[in-house]
């Protein structure tokens, strides 16, 4: 079964307040609570689309897929790449325990520089 997996998107981009970010970015408020309480059945396209271009990410970034119990399907096919993995996107604690030598590189990788500069 296909479900939204909206609140690690939102983490990951930092959104401390996810109600409010929604509403800002111009859902009604009544679409804004179904969307993080994950009673959202039907999506409309332009709310997706609105979703990715508020979040900077793909639709598929938005979805995860779960298997139905007796479903029988194979590690090969396309739906396998949506399965939830439940990766840590607390990368703001995270950043602020890695030493400063390994945050300089962070920085030089994220600005596409090929050396750290020194600061």
């Amino acid at each position: 079964m296909l479900s939204l997996n909206l609140l690690p998107v939102l983490r990951a981009r930092g959104v401390e307040r996810p109600f409010t970010f929604l509403v800002k970015a111009g859902f009604p408020p009544y679409t804004a609570h179904n969307l993080l309480s994950s009673k959202t059945v039907t999506f409309q396209l332009r709310n997706i689309e609105k979703l990715c271009m508020v979040l900077n990410c793909t639709p598929d970034e938005l979805l995860v897929w779960t298997p139905n119990k007796n479903q029988l399907i194979t590690d090969t096919h396309p739906l396998t790449k949506l399965r939830n993995k439940n990766p840590d996107y607390n990368w703001q604690d995270t950043i602020k325990t890695i030493p400063l030598d390994q945050l300089r590189e962070l920085v030089s990788i994220i600005k596409g520089k090929d050396k750290p500069t020194d600061t």
